[in-house]
C-alpha cells in the first residue's frame, strides 16, 4: 500500500475570513462550497482545506500547527508583509531553520521556514 498525499483540514469559525487570510499567504482557491462552508486551497503542490462544519465545539481549545517550506524564506517573508500581514522578524532556530511563526484568524499556528544547512539563506 502507498499513501499518495495528506491534506490538513482545519476547523475554522469563518470559511470566508480564512480564505481571505490564506490568500494573503499566497494560496489560491482550488474549490469552494459556500453551502458546506468549506474550501480547498492550494499553493504550488501544497493543499489545505478550511471547514466551518467540523468546528462542532468552537469553545474547546485546539492546537494545530502547519509548517510551510517556501523556496526563498526572505522573499516569502517580504511578500506577506507586503500583503499587510503582521509578520514577526525572521529568526534562526536551534534546529537550523530560518523561520518565523504566526497565527491564522482561528489561532492555528503557522511555522514558516527554510533549512539553512542546504540553502543559502539571507
Amino acid at each position: 500500500m502507498k499513501m499518495n498525499s495528506i491534506i490538513p483540514m482545519l476547523p475554522v469559525a469563518s470559511m470566508p475570513a480564512s480564505v481571505e487570510f490564506y490568500q494573503k499567504l499566497g494560496f489560491s482557491v482550488k474549490d469552494r462550497n459556500d453551502d458546506w462552508r468549506w474550501a480547498m486551497l492550494c499553493l504550488g503542490e501544497c493543499r489545505l482545506m478550511v471547514d466551518e462544519s467540523i468546528n462542532l465545539h468552537p469553545g474547546i481549545p485546539r492546537i494545530s500547527v502547519l509548517y510551510l517550506y517556501p523556496d526563498d524564506i526572505a522573499e516569502y517573508h517580504a511578500l506577506l508583509r507586503g500583503n499587510g500581514l503582521a509578520v514577526p522578524d525572521l529568526e534562526l532556530s536551534f534546529y537550523g531553520m530560518k523561520e518565523f511563526r504566526m497565527h491564522d484568524p482561528d489561532g492555528n499556528r503557522l511555522w514558516i521556514g527554510q533549512d539553512t544547512s542546504t540553502h543559502d539563506v539571507a
